[in-house]
């Protein structure tokens, strides 16, 4: 019999804890499942974007939507903490590769772009574009990318000399910005046929942060080629 509060089985009763786990994956489960459903949604009508569209593409009602998310507000940032968890799939196994700096930086742009020209409509939860959102999640996972790139810069820096933590800092939050701002430039130039090749784009970037990583190698004395190999630190925890 289920408690008065409507969840399964009883207290003290040796059985409740097995009903209560798979009540609780159970809407684990539906949670992914409306979730799944918000980003095939969000890919397919973009800015139209809305809780009925979901609802059907679920095959839920709108209440349950509401059961699980209590507002729109908070399906957004599961959304957002959805798309970030696969940007983060992509990007940190590259970021972390051993192999040829030049390649590691234009594998790592190429992973950021390849990401969201498979996940249409993504880009505007990254630009906090939709009513409702609050984008704390969103702003938690740019922090961590370039907590992330400040681990391989730093580490670079370090080999070359370099050792201004506050020079480290700035630069892998102007490479997250920078990357973002190209790669949004790059899509609503898709949307009217007038965007460059993914390739192109990828490859301008990597130049133009290889240059970075190069100039200030220069300023201490130390010649790079694009096969140098660069320290890797560890992943943030």
């Amino acid at each position: 019999m289920s408690s008065e509060h409507g969840e399964p089985g009883a207290a003290g009763d040796p059985r409740s804890d097995g009903r209560s786990t798979r009540w609780e994956t159970h809407r684990a489960r539906r949670r992914e499942q409306v979730v799944d459903a918000a980003l095939v949604v969000l890919g397919r009508d973009g800015q139209d974007f809305g809780l009925d569209q979901v609802a059907h593409e679920a095959g839920v009602t709108k209440p349950v939507i509401y059961r699980h998310f209590g507002d729109r507000a908070a399906l957004l940032d599961a959304m957002a903490a959805r798309a970030t968890d696969r940007l983060m799939e992509r990007l940190m196994p590259v970021l972390y590769r051993e192999n040829a700096a030049r390649t590691r930086i234009h594998d790592s742009v190429d992973a950021v772009l390849g990401f969201l020209e498979d996940s249409p409509g993504v880009d505007l939860l990254f630009r906090r574009r939709l009513p409702g959102q609050r984008g704390e999640v969103v702003d938690a996972g740019r922090e961590f990318i370039a907590s992330a790139l400040a681990g391989v810069l730093g580490s670079s820096a370090a080999a070359l000399g370099i050792e201004e933590s506050e020079l480290v800092g700035v630069w892998s939050r102007s490479l997250v910005g920078s990357v973002q701002a190209t790669a949004e430039w790059w899509l609503r130039g898709r949307e009217t046929g007038t965007a460059p090749a993914r390739e192109v784009v990828a490859e301008h970037l990597t130049v133009l942060i290889w240059a970075q990583i190069a100039g200030l190698a220069r300023r201490r004395g130390v010649t790079l080629s694009g096969e140098s190999p660069l320290p890797v630190d560890t992943v943030p925890k």
